[in-house]
């Protein structure tokens, strides 16, 4: 049996080292990116963190649980039976004892392997300058996006024209980023990111200081004392999300690891997101089992000011603008209308499978925030500064963990908006083949930190309370399903919903993978939300169920080392009161060549999709440039094609040049307003150097 065992492991490996980082890691982006189901948004610290672990892999003699918590792959029972297994056993002496750990199954091992070595010797924990230069790791980035349709909004008009009205831009199309950085392992980051949004003017103008934004950090760790730390741009993660979480975090998806938040206290900012992060300084400091991060933050946001005459002309901010863009007058004239002050401490205790922590958070404006009140936002923020506390937990024992977190928010100024919320839930192995995860949440309506990211339905940590539950269950060596059903309701109104509501959302997604060559999943959504009825006389607004269902097929197969294929066919139906049945169809074939004597790499795509409305687009995941997201919504009738091309050279250079197109059959022109293209076709092209040394 155990020569069978190792013949099994062995296996795992070769798969493992064999499969592309590109494949593994676009596996996690695909499950937040369905969740977020947004054409803009930005993920690269979860890019980074997997990449630099495929690279450096973790040593299982050494690490600690919360490095293994970075790569999103495992549970804490996982984690913490590993570190267990280490104390009670001594050191691994090869990464085939993973195979005698009772809730580490194959897949898993085969998910982690990548990311994970097994070697006795310690780390270099002291380095000169002179050894981090010579060690670290330089890299460049220059990524041009040019326009290729005209749009309305870049039509050639006067001066006076363009500042009278906010349809027409005043930079040009094409999209400029740069990003320059240095790394020693996870140590040590120092780096400068710089990006103009299309439509944004560049050395000229208003923005004469050439790109529209600019971010740099200088960032530490490894330390005894001082754990971490940072200066300029940066991320905080505390608990659960609920208090404070200035990133994204993953939602619902068919892995039921990710209803756990894994908090990683400071992270180096170097994404293009111009509002999510903060700019200032953070240190967090460790004394034995205890653990203190103290921050602070001074920064810039866009923002409509408002001026009221019956208080001395006092000046207000009625929209804060978390776009980033500025391309129009009425844009331009929002840049830097607000200053934001942060700062808080994160006190934390670990010792063994107990985590524990405490959080004091203040948020801050220099001029007093005053959004316009409707029903559905009359608890929301409204002032000058809040205060937010929390504390949150986590413990393993034996083959469950338990975790959660409680918030408040404190405002002196209106007591009767200090809202809480909480989070409690439980991850149980109750067999290797069979995990069960179940959660409970709980947001008040009054509740409201303007960064978050606890779990939720909804887009924000708010007027929430709902039971969750997911399991994966192994069947058979070739066959496994995930599913996860949750039920929740809205106490109070919302945008778009003028009475308390509620629905529930039901995923059952069956795996076949009898090869590691060839998998097969199917996967059913069920999404049932209530909204406004379009059946409205103006006076009474009721509101309706609207149902919507997700069907989808989709096959992976290896033919060869060079050559992988991967089918999708997903079909979308939604039903509505005050609207008749509306459906949607995408059906996708992928081709990636990827030789491995030959410098080029290949990925295409064809697509045909044919929807009866924006209401059923359907969202898909592209291959594209490291650290370049897609995630474009296909809607209407016509096919979608793309070619990205990856040529590498001199050992040390990467060149991404990427072109699609979409082509609508039924569209004389596509889009509105200021981003309206004439015609029924839409192309994009990006072009992406790398230079690493």
């Amino acid at each position: 049996m155990k020569y069978l065992v190792l013949l099994l492991l062995v296996s795992i490996g070769l798969t493992a080292s064999a499969q592309d980082r590109g494949e593994i890691i676009q596996q996690r982006i695909e499950f937040i990116s369905e969740q977020l189901q947004s054409e803009n948004m930005d993920l690269t610290n979860v890019i980074e963190q997997l990449n630099y672990y495929f690279d450096h892999p973790i040593n299982l003699n050494m690490t600690t649980g919360e490095e293994l918590e970075e790569l999103y792959l495992l549970t804490g029972v996982q984690i913490n039976e590993l570190l267990v297994h280490r104390k009670a056993f001594g050191k691994f002496i090869s990464i085939y004892e993973l195979q005698s750990l009772s809730f580490w199954d194959p897949q898993t091992i085969q998910l982690v392997l990548p990311f994970v070595r097994v070697d006795d010797r310690l780390d270099q924990l002291h380095i000169t300058w002179k050894e981090a230069m010579k060690q670290g790791k330089f890299e460049e980035y220059l990524r041009y996006q040019p326009m290729i349709e005209k749009k309305a909004g870049y039509a050639d008009v006067s001066d006076s024209v363009r500042q009278a009205s906010n349809k027409y831009y005043y930079g040009n199309g094409d999209r400029y980023y740069s990003r320059f950085r240095y790394t020693y392992k996870t140590n040590i980051s120092v780096g400068l990111t710089a990006e103009k949004d299309a439509g944004e003017q560049f050395f000229r103008g208003h923005e004469k200081q050439g790109f529209d934004f600019y971010s740099a950090h200088a960032f530490f760790k490894g330390g005894k004392y001082l754990k971490s730390a940072v200066m300029g741009d940066y991320q905080i993660q505390v608990g659960q999300g609920l208090n404070l979480w200035s990133s994204y975090a993953f939602g619902k998806t068919a892995d039921l690891t990710t209803m756990k938040r894994t908090a990683i206290p400071i992270r180096a900012y170097t994404s293009v997101d111009e509002s999510r992060f903060l700019r200032g300084a953070a240190a967090d400091f460790g004394y034995r089992n205890w653990s203190m991060l103290l921050f602070a933050s001074n920064k810039k946001m866009d923002a409509a000011s408002l001026s009221d005459s019956t208080y001395d002309d006092l000046e207000y901010v009625s929209t804060i603008d978390l776009t980033g863009l500025h391309r129009t007058t009425s844009e331009i004239a929002k840049k830097n209308g607000i200053t934001e002050r942060i700062a808080g401490a994160n006190l934390r205790y670990i010792n063994g499978a107990l985590r524990w922590g405490a959080a004091y958070i203040y948020q801050g404006y220099d001029k007093p925030f005053n959004k316009a009140i409707q029903y559905y936002n009359q608890f929301d923020f409204r002032g000058t500064s809040f205060s937010s506390i929390s504390s949150d937990y986590s413990y393993v024992f034996r083959n469950v963990n338990v975790f959660g977190e409680v918030s408040k928010v404190l405002r002196a100024d209106v007591q009767a908006q200090n809202g809480w919320a909480m989070v409690h839930a439980a991850m149980m192995s109750l067999d290797p083949r069979f995990s069960f995860g179940i959660l409970y949440r709980n947001y008040q309506k009054d509740y409201q930190t303007l960064y978050n990211a606890g779990f939720s339905e909804g887009s924000n940590t708010q007027n929430e309370e709902g039971t969750y539950a997911a399991f994966k269950w192994k069947l058979a060596s070739a066959w496994s399903i995930n599913a996860y059903a949750d039920l929740f309701k809205f106490p109070w109104m919302k945008y778009g919903v003028d009475a308390p509501s509620y629905g529930h959302e039901i995923l059952i997604q069956p795996i076949y993978k009898p090869s590691k060559t060839f998998e097969i999943y199917g996967r059913f959504r069920q999404q049932l939300r209530q909204k406004n009825s379009r059946d409205s006389d103006g006076t009474v607004t009721e509101i309706e169920d609207v149902l919507q269902r997700n069907y989808r097929l989709n096959m992976s197969c290896v033919l060869n080392e060079f050559i992988s294929l991967k089918t999708r066919l997903e079909y979308v139906t939604i039903h509505r009161a005050s609207n008749t049945p509306e459906k949607g169809m995408l059906f996708s074939q992928d081709l990636i060549f990827k030789p491995k004597s030959s410098p080029f790499d290949l990925s295409l795509r064809f697509a045909l999709f044919d929807t009866d409305s924006y209401d059923t687009r359907i969202y898909t995941f592209e291959s594209n440039a490291l650290y370049v997201f897609a995630v474009p919504a296909y809607y209407y009738q016509g096919s979608r094609a793309y070619v990205l091309l990856r040529y590498s050279f001199w050992h040390s250079c990467d060149l991404w040049i990427k072109y699609g197109v979409f082509l609508y059959e039924n569209r004389s022109s596509i889009s509105s307003g200021a981003e309206q293209i004439n015609g029924s076709r839409k192309s994009d092209l990006l072009v992406q150097l790398r230079i690493s040394l």
